[in-house]
């Protein structure tokens, strides 16, 4: 079938275009299933025709002027998945780097509580694949790679049921589950695994997009990510831009879990306070003292702080936080925050892939501490707790130890009240309710668990 001109992608007339405070990513989704392909046309419009310049182009550093790059590039689109890097450039290196690279759309969410892109995965699957699939064709690949964890079922089959829907664009789409660990979503660990490695970590460099699956420039990027370029798409960058900030345009999905009334997934513009936000979706179940943010190995803020924060990378960056996955955790005051961090401490420790010392042994050591802060206490501990986070900062060979070292950190500042009454006393009250933050019981690792 032949393809329509590449201009046709983006819409120029505004009553093509959504309202900019609707809904967008969230939009029309239902709460028991996943909208079917015509249901999707009815509420985001037809994909538009994006020519493959793989055809009509010789040099590789051509696609990288694809008009599809340049309207990401105006759009301001940065990844989803944590780190928040500018999309269009990432698409732009891959393009330029492979006549025929490998595309790769990360649904496997690793942290337990974040749910954004399993709902979009189950609720409005073909917006992720619409996404992908306007990325394929920029890049001339013929495969898309889906990535998701062992036991996800529901996200698997609705994404496996919406492929069986979707028209023939000429592309082989492969769903491929992953090992159900923590590390096991990191770029790297999915790259080594789809090229027939355990999903474990590897250092950088090479990036994915330079050396990726099978040694090919990889363009890996999350669900929600690709979501949103479904939306620019259709709707062009300066619709996209009509929300968020100058900096940070578009909208985020958000995932509240905690006491919080209405706890899921919420879609709200860059720039929204937080306060602002909670306060929209019913506010707390009961008093807070303290948040966490971005993820299960992310950084406790005191509430009284967090609430005045902007959700922007850079707000939360000044805060000492990052945004990571998007995840606002909130802990009921009545509970121990050292405790609760113990219990994600010594789970973070059990995930690790154990390539390195700072994986092998400081996190264990690290959680041991705890432990023994949270049950005994001891004067010598607190001191001793810092100076091993700060020695297994930057030495492993992925991020995770960073991570589990600013939770532990983070925790010793905003609960220090906590941990002077644990040197002094173990009647802590607080320790003794149940967990408010689950993590998964995965059992013993061992090296077929990464397979």
């Amino acid at each position: 079938m032949a393809d329509r001109p590449v201009h046709q992608a983006f819409a120029t007339d505004a009553r093509d275009r959504p309202p900019a405070d609707s809904p967008r990513l969230l939009a029309g989704i239902r709460p028991d299933r996943p909208l079917g392909l015509a249901e999707h046309v009815a509420v985001h419009g037809a994909l538009p025709a994006v020519r493959s310049r793989r055809s009509s182009l010789s040099a590789n550093s051509r696609r990288s002027q694809h008009p599809v790059v340049a309207e990401l590039a105006a759009s301001g689109l940065t990844g989803r998945g944590g780190a928040g890097f500018p999309f269009a450039r990432k698409l732009a290196a891959v393009a330029e780097a492979s006549p025929r690279p490998a595309v790769v759309v990360n649904v496997a969410e690793s942290e337990p509580a974040a749910m954004k892109d399993a709902v979009l995965a189950t609720r409005s699957p073909h917006l992720i694949l619409d996404g992908a699939e306007v990325v394929a064709r920029v890049l001339g690949a013929r495969e898309v790679i889906v990535w998701t964890h062992r036991g996800a079922e529901q996200v698997s089959s609705a994404l496996q049921r919406a492929i069986g829907e979707r028209p023939d664009a000429g592309l082989r789409w492969q769903i491929v589950a992953g090992p159900d660990r923590y590390v096991a979503g990191e770029a790297s660990a999915v790259v080594r695994h789809l090229s027939g490695g355990p999903a474990k970590p590897t250092t950088s460099p090479p990036r994915v997009d330079q050396r990726g699956v099978d040694g090919k420039p990889t363009l890996l990027s999350n669900a929600e990510t690709y979501a949103q370029v479904a939306l620019i798409v259709r709707h062009g960058a300066a619709w996209f831009r009509q929300v968020g900030t100058a900096d940070e345009p578009g909208t985020i999905l958000v995932t509240l879990a905690g006491s919080v009334r209405s706890a899921g997934v919420v879609e709200v513009p860059f720039g929204t306070r937080l306060g602002d936000l909670l306060t929209a979706h019913g506010g707390t179940s009961e008093p807070v003292d303290a948040v966490l943010v971005g993820g299960y190995a992310g950084r406790w803020l005191p509430w009284s702080t967090a609430a005045d924060l902007r959700l922007s990378r850079e707000a939360f960056r000044a805060a000492g936080a990052e945004l990571g996955v998007g995840l606002m955790a909130f802990l009921p005051a009545r509970r121990c925050g050292l405790a609760e961090t113990a219990r994600l401490t010594r789970w973070l420790a059990g995930e690790s892939a154990g390539q390195c010392g700072p994986c092998l042994n400081g996190l264990p050591s690290m959680a041991n501490a705890l432990d023994h802060l949270v049950r005994a206490g001891d004067v010598r501990t607190p001191p001793l707790i810092r100076r091993w986070a700060g020695q297994v900062r930057g030495r492993g060979a992925c991020h995770h130890p960073d991570g589990v070292a600013g939770l532990v950190t983070s925790a010793l500042e905003v609960f220090s009240g906590a941990v002077d009454a644990h040197v002094m006393d173990d009647s802590c009250a607080g320790c003794r309710e149940p967990a408010v933050f689950a993590v998964p019981q995965h059992g013993v690792l061992t090296e077929a668990s990464w397979r």
